[in-house]
């Protein structure tokens, strides 16, 4: 086990609960749900970063370790990989608490690339 899979990174920026709405056909929380998650809170990280508005420009990789299920409690962790210009490269982990457990168990991670913009959409300086 990675050192970073044995407790969470960076700042937690979203905490939610799986619900029976997000479920696929199967009964298994959607992977589109985790990932508009995950991309939620890096945005909102982004955002605190560049001290303004951000848009998603790319998600350079994505990995699922483990299912999540209904009721377990997500949580969306982000740390800063990089910063230019006018982009910030962030690495969001997620981690699970299930029901009645008290370990928190890593299920998915992913990098994500997000552009300062400013009020006519165009790119901006990250200050």
């Amino acid at each position: 086990m990675a050192e970073n899979d044995k407790q969470p990174l960076g700042e937690l920026m979203v905490r939610t609960m799986a619900m029976p709405a997000d479920t696929n056909p199967d009964g298994d929380i959607f992977g589109g749900w985790v990932l508009s998650q995950m991309d939620i809170a890096g945005g909102i990280f982004a955002t605190k970063l560049a001290r303004g508005r951000t848009v998603t420009v790319s998600l350079e990789s994505m990995s699922f370790h483990r299912p999540v299920l209904v009721g377990d409690v997500v949580c969306c962790y982000c740390h800063m990989i990089k910063k230019g210009n006018t982009s910030v490269t962030i690495n969001v982990d997620v981690w699970i608490s299930r029901r009645n457990q008290d370990d928190r168990i890593k299920v998915t991670e992913g990098v994500f690339k997000y552009v300062a913009i400013d009020a006519d959409r165009r790119p901006r300086p990250i200050k």
